[in-house]
């Protein structure tokens, strides 16, 4: 078939569905040839456009399909301003880019911003600019640990990307046809192994995961699929004894080309027939993808950024005009992407302006996770502070509410997210992933939430935002409710700031349009909704006991590591009551009449709901609310702050149930002893399956990826699957524990 003939598509079976595959290339590409590499490398250090060290230009030439069309767009015509470099300006910098197609196995995935919010095993590299005289160089430094580290982070960015999102099936049916943003890399290891110059994929990551999950297959696991995208990107042909030694890069670079050898016969041999087979296909549709190759960066006159830093910077800047803008990220990774950039900007271009470059850095440190919150005493300069997660929070919200950087910080957002304003709401949702850094694995079932409160104005209050107060450490909470009684503003923005926090986190300050009304104290319900900020704003109102001694005891109960046992979360998601009793901590609710403002029935503390929070907030509202909305006599109102809404009937005992009792089976039933053995396997199953998960949950703790129960789609099908066996049992209940005495049961046997 000659290359100007039109293909008649190929339909395949891939997984559950049928994919049409509209053109298949019958050839792959071969490999460059050295001398083309050369002409490129050679015209990539002449050109006045590009910035790039020697080494860099020789992964791009490896990379590069056609060598000598790179080189040509790398030459600037003599006499001639213009050239055939892409370019994309942005504030403080110019880009440019070649346009080419570059082999799959030449590009390691580079940091994924859309896991960015998330706890992961593997933490991301180190990264840091590199300048050249002055200038700053389109190239990148990742540091890790060792090769381990480096190997288990590609293995994770594969296939955490494709929890995510895949596109094999497009890709399957007409190759990646939107061009990768890829650009050099200086592969370093803190271990002191030697480091190695490659590509790296900077947008595009899902594609490029994609791409490896089509090679893998469509039986493949995503599991497989990272496994076969590490082992190409890390294949190392091996030194043979009668020859120099080699460098690391090009001992991997020899292993990545003896993988395209190989896929290449085995292209060969599946191709030959008159239609391809499903292999054929797969190898020819992601041998190659398209990409722009960065290989210049140029720094506008007056830009305040180091040189080194000029690059990485513009480069996200470009990146989050994709995905915050049109494309987006999700918005925990957007929120994320953009308050650590703007907070990043502001050190590198204002500090020396304000006398503590040292101590923003450090602060910047702090709030992406690069130091501990046990360093937060250190960061700002008092032995005092506790070095705790809440007081990192308290720390770094006062810090970055403060005059002097919240009018920098908001502005440089706006900027990046390309917004005509950014409203308080808008910059607290900001802030929210960064605040919950230290324990948004443990409390993984209400992130979700919490992150909602944020973005509906979280702990920014009026008081907070009005300047001139700083926080004040303790170790006791509850110390500063009386000097916050009597005026002292410190102490009052100290409790609205740490309890409020608190109280998020745990799910018992929601988003106000997740908030169900209801004139009742009963989980679930609030007597009226208001957003997260005047809630917070209405507990640390000036006077407003009840509302104060709620945010301190929630503040001093606070763990990091686990959520409280009345979490929302906790029971929607059915936590085994023997765990409740296991000695976890609570949010309690108040009362002002005991000694120690807890609030008791009988010897057993009354946990705190949502909806005595949202009441403490503002009770004068809450009681005419209720007075509105319930006839006479129908609520009961407790002392003023003691017992907010309370039931009459509020502390009977529940009845007990008595499901889950076994049946005695009947001696005369047909084919009673296979009966008996398989309830038995029943059982036994039921009982493996109660141990998975226990392990599962336990594999869970400390990470927010992957999830536990893989995809939507999988999930769904465990789902089914319990709530068939579900209703299989509970359709056959025994006698002596049927709902209805009266019915004799014909109505629910199969």
């Amino acid at each position: 078939m000659s290359k100007s003939e039109a293909q008649q598509p190929i339909t395949v079976e891939w997984g559950k569905e049928q994919v049409v595959v509209s053109d298949v290339a019958r050839e792959l590409p071969r490999a460059s040839h050295v001398d083309d590499r050369m002409k490129l490398v050679k015209a990539g250090q002449e050109s006045e456009l590009a910035s790039l060290p020697e080494d860099a230009w020789h992964a791009v030439a490896r990379a590069s399909v056609a060598p000598g069309l790179v080189a040509v767009q790398l030459r600037q015509p003599a006499g001639s301003d213009g050239s055939l470099l892409l370019e994309e300006h942005v504030d403080g910098a110019t880009l440019r880019s070649v346009h080419t197609r570059v082999w799959l196995t030449e590009l390691f995935p580079g940091i994924q911003p859309r896991t960015g919010q998330e706890v992961l095993d593997v933490e991301d590299p180190q990264v840091t600019g590199m300048d050249a005289d002055g200038r700053p160089q389109a190239i990148l430094r990742y540091e890790y640990r060792d090769l381990a580290h480096l190997r288990k982070h590609i293995w994770q960015t594969v296939h955490a990307t494709l929890h995510i999102n895949s596109y094999e099936e497009s890709i399957l049916a007409r190759r990646v046809t939107r061009a990768l943003i890829v650009h050099p890399v200086v592969i370093a290891f803190a271990d002191g192994t030697e480091p190695v110059h490659a590509l790296v994929a900077r947008d595009g990551i899902t594609r490029l995961a994609s791409a490896w999950k089509v090679m893998a297959g469509s039986g493949a696991t995503k599991e497989e699929a990272a496994d076969a995208a590490t082992e190409a990107l890390l294949a190392e042909r091996k030194q043979p004894a009668n020859e120099p030694l080699k460098s690391r890069t090009q001992r991997w670079a020899l292993g990545r080309e003896l993988r395209r050898e190989l896929l290449r016969e085995e292209f060969g041999k599946e191709a030959g027939g008159e239609v391809p087979s499903l292999r054929a296909i797969q190898i020819a549709q992601t041998y190659v993808v398209p990409a722009h190759i960065v290989v210049g960066t140029q720094a506008h006159e007056g830009g305040m950024l180091p040189a080194a830093d000029v690059f990485d910077d513009a480069l996200r800047s470009i990146l989050a005009s994709v995905h915050v803008e049109f494309k987006p990220w999700d918005p925990a990774a957007q929120n994320l992407e953009v308050a650590t950039r703007a907070l990043k900007l502001v050190v590198q271009t204002r500090a020396r302006e304000w006398g503590n470059e040292e101590q923003l850095g450090e602060v910047y440190a702090l709030a992406v996770g690069r130091r501990p919150a046990a360093d937060t005493p250190v960061v700002f300069r008092d032995p005092g502070i506790p070095g705790t997660p809440l007081w990192r929070a308290v720390y770094l919200l006062h810090v970055l509410t403060r005059a002097e950087l919240h009018a920098e910080l908001r502005g440089r957002a706006k900027e990046i997210k390309n917004e005509r304003r950014m409203t308080a709401k808008g910059y607290a949702g900001l802030l929210g992933p960064v605040v919950d850094e230290p324990w948004r694995a443990e409390k993984k079932a209400a992130v979700k939430q919490a992150r909602k409160a944020w973005s509906n104005g979280g702990v920014l209050c009026k008081a907070v935002l009005s300047g001139g107060w700083i926080p004040v450490p303790t170790d006791d909470f509850t110390s500063l409710v009386a000097p916050a009684l009597k005026g002292d503003v410190n102490a009052r923005c100290t409790l609205a700031l740490a309890g409020g926090t608190a109280l998020i986190a745990d799910k018992l300050i929601t988003s106000n349009v997740g908030s169900a009304l209801g004139t009742r104290r009963e989980p679930g319900k609030v007597p009226f909704r208001a957003d997260a900020h005047l809630v917070v704003g209405g507990l640390a109102a000036e006077g407003n006991e009840l509302g104060l001694w709620t945010l301190a005891l929630a503040a001093q109960r606070f763990e990091a590591c686990r959520l409280p046992r009345n979490a929302s979360s906790r029971q929607e998601f059915g936590v085994p009551e023997e765990e409740a009793a296991d000695g976890g901590y609570q949010h309690v609710a108040v009362d002002l009449t005991a000694p120690d403002r807890i609030r008791r029935q009988g010897e057993d503390e009354v946990p705190l709901l949502p909806w005595d929070v949202v009441y403490a907030s503002d009770e004068a509202r809450a009681r005419k609310t209720i007075a509105d909305s319930m006839p006479s006599g129908h609520w009961t109102v407790g002392p003023a702050g003691a017992r907010p809404g309370a039931r009459a009937d509020e502390g009977e005992p529940a009845a007990e149930s008595a499901a889950g009792q076994d049946a005695e089976a009947s001696d005369d039933r047909p084919v009673g002893a296979r009966i008996a053995d398989q309830r038995r396997a029943l059982g036994l199953a039921l009982s493996s399956a109660e141990s998975a998960l226990a392990t599962l949950r336990e594999l869970g703790q400390g990470r927010t990826y992957p999830p536990l129960f893989a995809d939507a789609d999988q999930w769904h099908e465990l789902r089914e699957a319990a709530i068939r066996v579900h209703h299989q049992i509970d359709n056959h209940r025994p006698p002596s524990d049927e709902e209805d005495p009266g019915d004799d049961g014909t109505g629910t046997d199969d």
